[in-house]
């Protein structure tokens, strides 16, 4: 039996930003993602160029051009979490993982953290905790309850908030 998949040619600079337009065309990204999807894409494939692989350099072209704004898709992003009602917590985890850092880190985690009780609310009337349970939960329950609002990324003091209300007794800020 013979390998019928060809392997591909190693990259050169020309295809590095092909693949790099492709992605940025196909997904929304930030300049670190965009930059070790490079760096993966060299080490499986090989480099065939007159100078080392730049992938860092490639995803800051593409930002100056304009097809990379990281503020936006860290602002983006931080909404739908908050929407879906996640908290500050989790809201740093999944910026820092997408390579935000910084200013811009910091300014959207506090913004998060400004929302905690409406994000909390959402996250707590989707999984049918406290005041949107059909019941009052019994003490396993309510530590169920607790784990998971910790795990979304909400304080303490306000997941025992939102646990602890009786169904229908929404809590106010």
């Amino acid at each position: 039996m013979t390998n019928s998949r060809r392997t591909p040619p190693p990259l050169d600079r020309r295809a590095l930003e092909d693949l790099a337009l492709r992605y940025v065309a196909r997904f929304a990204t930030t300049r670190g993602k965009l930059a070790e999807y490079l760096a993966r894409k060299v080490r499986e494939r090989g480099w065939d160029g007159p100078a080392a692989a730049d992938p860092a350099a490639i995803a800051d072209r593409m930002a100056e051009l304009g097809y990379i704004d990281d503020r936006a898709f860290a602002e983006a992003r931080a909404r739908s979490l908050a929407r879906r009602g996640y908290g500050a917590g989790r809201v740093g985890q999944a910026l820092k993982a997408a390579r935000i850092a910084g200013e811009d880190l910091a300014e959207l985690v506090e913004q998060s953290g400004e929302q905690a009780l409406e994000s909390a609310l959402a996250f707590a009337r989707r999984r049918r905790i406290g005041p949107f349970a059909s019941a009052p939960a019994d003490e396993r329950g309510r530590q169920r309850h607790m784990a998971a609002m910790l795990r979304a990324g909400h304080s303490f003091t306000l997941a025992r908030q939102i646990v602890a209300a009786a169904p229908g007794d929404i809590p106010e800020a």
